[in-house]
């Protein structure tokens, strides 16, 4: 299963970065794709995980985020 993570307010690498290691912690997810021009994350997930853990973790690297959908 995949899901879309929507995300505002990366600005550099160092963003997308921080927000692939936050992502990373979370258990069940297997990978993790992080786009700065697209403004989204792609994680893959081999366990169900919740998707307010998901924008939880996001949130505490200090971004926003807009939306979550499968894919």
């Amino acid at each position: 299963m995949k899901k879309q993570i929507n995300i505002e307010g990366m600005s550099c690498g160092h963003c997308v970065k921080h927000v692939e290691e936050a992502l990373k912690e979370i258990a069940g997810i297997s990978g993790v794709t992080v786009s700065l021009e697209g403004r989204y994350a792609i994680v893959e997930l081999n366990a169900d995980a919740d998707d307010s853990k998901l924008k939880e973790a996001v949130e505490e690297a200090g971004y926003d985020v807009t939306g979550i959908e499968s894919i």
